[in-house]
């Protein structure tokens, strides 16, 4: 960099950068939430009680790996943003996006184990209304994720 660059203008490149990735994994996430939400979980629900269990048993872990570790990077980037700012807003984004873990690991994962747990065998409406109200759960991780994506998006707007 030239030296005629004052400080502050490698400061807010160093945080929009930064913080446009806390955006992007952030943004990633709610994306995946909200297809779960709109998408993906109204049809399984469409399918008998066997094979809703089945579909369910199949596609958690899977989404379970890439949105926890979403979560953290976007936690993680976003801490690192807020810590090259101090803006509160990266701070909160953080916050909400961390939030993710102990809500799943606390409320999410009876629910996601009694499901787990289930043969096909087992499959009825117990199963069924379980995986109706993993859904309704599952709306509170898309709801951090998109207040997490607004927190980002309002501090990288400020940043500039």
């Amino acid at each position: 960099m030239p030296d005629s660059v004052p400080d502050a203008t490698l400061q807010r490149r160093g945080v929009s950068a930064i913080g446009l990735a806390a955006l992007i994994l952030a943004t990633l996430f709610a994306g995946a939430a909200v297809y779960i939400l709109v998408a993906e979980q109204p049809a399984r629900l469409a399918l008998g009680d066997a094979p809703l269990l089945q579909q369910w048993q199949e596609s958690y872990p899977r989404a379970a790996r890439m949105q926890a570790g979403l979560a953290v990077l976007a936690a993680v980037t976003g801490g690192l943003a807020f810590w090259r700012s101090r803006d509160p807003l990266w701070l909160l984004g953080a916050a909400l996006m961390l939030a993710n873990l102990p809500f799943t690991l606390i409320v999410i994962a009876p629910v996601n184990d009694a499901l787990l747990a289930s043969s096909l065998a087992q499959a009825g409406a117990a199963s069924r209304a379980l995986i109706e109200r993993w859904g309704w759960l599952h709306a509170g991780r898309a709801g951090f994720s998109v207040l997490a994506l607004a927190a980002f998006a309002g501090a990288l707007v400020r940043a500039r």
